[in-house]
């Protein structure tokens, strides 16, 4: 099995997920709130004739656990997907080997199981 995370902006969280799900059929996500920066540094805001920097901005990180077989394709739609058309600020995605996976409530493992 094949974790797949992903850090995008907020405005692409569904359409990343409806992309993963067109395109290989897997549901499982898990969607934690995240803030951060990459190369944009931030954004620069004024409010009443007073300049307020945020260095950080808000973001997502998706969680995927795939087969490895479907891990490329899941890839391949969160980066297609996340794309903004801005010069920089979408989001990475990257991938790791699980090595192990249980299912908490019959503690067999998901090698047995198939998942999304």
């Amino acid at each position: 099995m094949t974790k797949v995370e992903a850090i995008v902006i907020r405005e692409r969280i569904e359409t990343v997920i409806d992309a993963v799900e067109e395109e290989t059929r897997h549901v499982g996500v898990t969607v934690i709130e995240a803030v951060g920066h990459g190369r944009e540094r931030g954004v620069t805001h004024e409010y009443r004739g007073r300049v307020f920097e945020s260095r950080f901005l808000p973001k997502a990180m998706l969680v995927f656990v795939v087969d490895d077989d479907k891990a490329e394709a899941v890839v391949r739609a969160i980066a297609e997907a996340a794309r903004s058309g801005n010069e920089s600020g979408d989001g990475l995605v990257w991938s790791t080997p699980v090595e192990r996976v249980t299912h908490n409530r019959t503690g067999m493992a998901l090698g047995q199981v198939r998942i999304g």
